[in-house]
């Protein structure tokens, strides 16, 4: 085992510490951030208040507000959560070689070099605390350990605001050995009851049968087994977004959507949703994919690969229509659309694609179905298509649509 010095940071119910910082008035309150009571959605994050009656984070919002119906309901702000996150980037940043961005609001830090020693790994985790504390006005949970599954373990330990310390692989089997194999890194609600059904409770059974695990699982059985004896050597690794598998936007409707007219409407505003991220990390996909789910909450996906890769909308949305024209055509609650297969453009692509996808007529495509929206809807999308990219703005503009829609 590699003798590295990795820190978990992980900020305390992030959004709604947010709204929080920004509105004392919230504070103490059970504040509950996702979909409205109303709506349909699910918890995204909840403050430590609102926990106490049982609430959590992917919650259905309506379970939500059966257990806390005197919670604050409250719409995410993305937008700020990303401006903040990259304040908190810019603090964590400063003390690492590698960091790897998990989510928003959670990193892994390797601090092997700038600590030295383990002393040095624990004055820079208090360090991480108090700069984020009195220059975001935010509470994080730290760990320090060994491997970045000992870390993460590790910041869970004492949330909220807390710190803990996993030096050693002995150390981290001794904190975890009798808790439920649940505790382990990729262990799911499916993996953990395929565990439980013969008779592997806790990670102190795991690491007394597993043969029967490997068998069972496989190559993960085999990761498994390696992490309930505190082995894990992944590295800190910066995330590339051309190692995505996919990049996607999709909706939920508020209430069901009958005419697939509409749902081709929406289908446009995310693919030109997903041109606009593709674009900002200068990728192409070479493969759409459609997602649709139906009120009785059956899921599916159609995919098509294409012959060259693009990230252009108006070929996102032509492909994705032709996949909605071809599956079954139910009222629908649920809508996305992704490209996977992604790649870097490079000059030679780039001038593949230009042949293969004719620029002027793509242009004035793209302006015809932006007027076809703009006339059935009266809203000015190509003159606020900047504004279309946020969430907020995004499922707000969808749901005026789907009220207004006239066949």
């Amino acid at each position: 085992m590699l003798d590295r010095k990795i820190i978990h940071v992980d900020m305390d119910a992030f959004f709604a510490s947010v709204e929080i910082r920004d509105n004392p008035a919230l504070k103490g309150q059970p504040l509950i951030i996702g979909a409205l009571p109303h709506e349909r959605g699910v918890v995204a994050t909840c403050s430590y208040e609102a926990r106490k009656f049982g609430v959590h984070s992917a919650m259905n919002i309506k379970e939500a507000y059966r257990r806390c119906p005197q919670g604050i309901f409250m719409h995410p702000n993305i937008d700020k959560y990303k401006a903040v996150s990259q304040q908190l980037n810019g603090i964590w940043d400063t003390y690492a070689t590698m960091s790897q961005r998990i989510s928003l609001d959670e990193a892994y830090l390797d601090v092997t070099e700038q600590a030295i020693d383990w002393e040095g790994a624990r004055r820079i985790a208090h360090l991480i605390k108090q700069r984020t504390l009195n220059e975001v006005g935010l509470t994080c949970s730290v760990g320090v350990a060994y491997c970045k599954t000992a870390a993460k373990i590790a910041s869970e330990e004492k949330k909220p605001d807390g710190y803990f310390e996993i030096p050693t692989a002995e150390d981290f089997v001794n904190l975890i050995l009798d808790r439920d194999v649940g505790v382990l890194y990729t262990v799911g609600a499916q993996t953990a009851k395929k565990l439980h059904d013969i008779g592997i409770q806790t990670v102190r059974d795991l690491r007394q049968r597993p043969d029967e695990v490997i068998v069972m699982l496989g190559k993960h059985g085999r990761w498994l087994v390696q992490v309930a004896n505190g082995e894990d050597d992944r590295p800190v690794k910066p995330y590339r977004p051309e190692e995505a598998k996919s990049i996607g936007r999709e909706v939920t409707f508020q209430e069901n959507v009958y005419n697939y007219l509409l749902l081709k409407d929406v289908l446009l505003l995310l693919a030109l949703c997903v041109e606009h991220r593709a674009g900002r990390y200068n990728l192409r996909g070479k493969g759409v994919t459609l997602k649709l789910t139906y009120t009785n909450m059956q899921s599916i996906s159609r995919s098509r690969t294409l012959t060259f890769a693009t990230s252009s909308a108006v070929t996102i949305y032509r492909e994705a229509s032709s996949l909605l024209d071809g599956v079954r055509w139910d009222p629908a609650r649920l809508i996305g659309v992704s490209i996977y297969n992604l790649s870097d453009h490079d000059e030679g692509q780039t001038i593949m694609h230009e042949l293969l996808e004719d620029q002027p007529q793509q242009q004035t495509e793209r302006q015809r179905l932006l007027d076809a929206l703009q006339q059935r809807y009266g809203l000015d999308f190509a003159g606020h298509l900047q504004q279309i990219f946020h969430t907020d703005t995004l499922h707000k503009t969808i749901e005026y649509m789907r009220r207004h829609f006239r066949p």
